[in-house]
């Protein structure tokens, strides 16, 4: 990414480093955040992978970010025309930095702290939501998927996330007999890897999924998969959710 305008790179630098250390790699007008990033030109290297699925043109959309992070997606989306882009995180760096991003490049973006456990605070659908980097660093990650189907999702989602094991795999049938065990034995069989302690040095590494387990709880949250360009990558649009599939956290109590 690159700035619009002409700003100091040293009082940039100074400033970038003082908010460090960063997870996003952001192109500050030739200041980049995290040169050294253990995964390269990060985010940057994924969003090329992806980018093409998206809409190029956002003109009068609004966007929810979950998770901002340093605020690279949130830009990008407002760089491509959104009307309103939103993002939230819970860190309050992360925060600092995507707000220090979004200054030096001149891109309105509205920043909240807020969980995504409480996105209904928001009290709004949005046209598009980024749920990218997320979902493997909740301990209930499908009530995380449950509430942004609830009341925020209004028509499509990009989910990303870290996983591990087999990509792809055949759907699992509509249901299986009791004596069935062998199922479960598949390597393609949709696996949610519980992290006890630590996985990369990371204590909030706590459910990796493997590829058809990510696809699994997407559908069951209520999202039909469109397309997948990137092995991490699901483009979702919003649709019914199964009908034995009852949300985890309801918008409303039952009625009794």
């Amino acid at each position: 990414m690159s700035a619009h305008r002409q700003v100091d790179p040293e009082e940039i630098r100074r400033r970038a480093d003082a908010l460090g250390p960063w997870f996003h790699n952001i192109d500050l007008g030739g200041v980049w955040t995290a040169p050294d990033h253990f995964l390269g030109d990060y985010p940057g290297a994924k969003w090329a992978g992806f980018s093409h699925a998206l809409p190029a043109d956002l003109t009068g959309k609004s966007v929810l970010d979950i998770g901002c992070n340093g605020g690279f997606y949130a830009i990008a989306m407002k760089r491509r025309g959104a009307a309103r882009v939103v993002a939230i995180d819970s860190d309050e760096d992360y925060l600092a930095q995507a707000r220090f991003a979004a200054e030096v490049l001149e891109q309105d973006i509205e920043f909240h702290r807020l969980d995504v456990y409480d996105v209904g605070a928001l009290g709004e659908r949005f046209d598009l939501v980024l749920f990218m980097g997320v979902l493997y660093h909740l301990r209930h990650p499908l009530l995380a998927l449950d509430l942004i189907r609830e009341h925020v999702a209004g028509d499509m989602m990009v989910f990303q996330a870290l996983q591990r094991g087999v990509a792809d795999g055949e759907p699992p049938a509509e249901d299986y007999p009791f004596s069935e065990t062998a199922v479960f034995d598949r390597p393609d069989w949709p696996r949610l890897h519980f992290v006890e302690r630590r996985y990369a040095r990371d204590p909030t590494n706590w459910w990796i999924p493997n590829g058809p387990c990510a696809a699994a709880m997407l559908r069951s949250a209520g999202f039909a998969i469109e397309s997948r360009p990137e092995p991490e990558v699901f483009v979702c649009r919003l649709a019914e959710r199964p009908a034995d599939a009852v949300p985890v956290y309801p918008a409303r109590g039952r009625t009794r």
